[in-house]
């Protein structure tokens, strides 16, 4: 996974996440940890998020009873450089420096109405 312009759909960045922070887990697992961040998924839901996923080669998955185990296999950081480009090319003409003044631009004015 992730080609240079894919960066996975909120809902299952939302369930890489929780597997980042889990290490790996079983669905419930990540639907606990989903739901808690971010509002109730169903079971099923979840479940499907990770199939894409595991689909995706973004994660890896091994049987464990009667279901399975996801671990994350792609980096975060790789992830976040991706999405991060992505951003960049989106909101400021792929300059860094651009994203740079309006942060500092944002501090200035919570300064100000401090």
């Amino acid at each position: 996974m992730p080609k240079e312009r894919e960066v996975p759909p909120p809902l299952e960045m939302m369930c890489l996440n929780a597997l980042w922070t889990l290490g790996e887990g079983n669905v419930e697992e990540v639907r606990r940890i989903v739901s808690e961040r971010n509002g109730p998924l169903a079971y099923t839901t979840v479940l499907t998020l990770l199939d894409r996923l595991a689909k995706r080669s973004a994660v890896t998955r091994r049987k464990e009873g009667r279901g399975f185990r996801y671990q994350p296999i792609v980096d975060r950081d790789r992830l976040r450089r991706i999405a991060l480009r992505q951003f960049l090319n989106h909101h400021f003409d792929g300059q860094a420096d651009g994203l740079k003044v309006f942060l500092e631009q944002l501090i200035v004015e919570e300064v100000q109405q401090a």
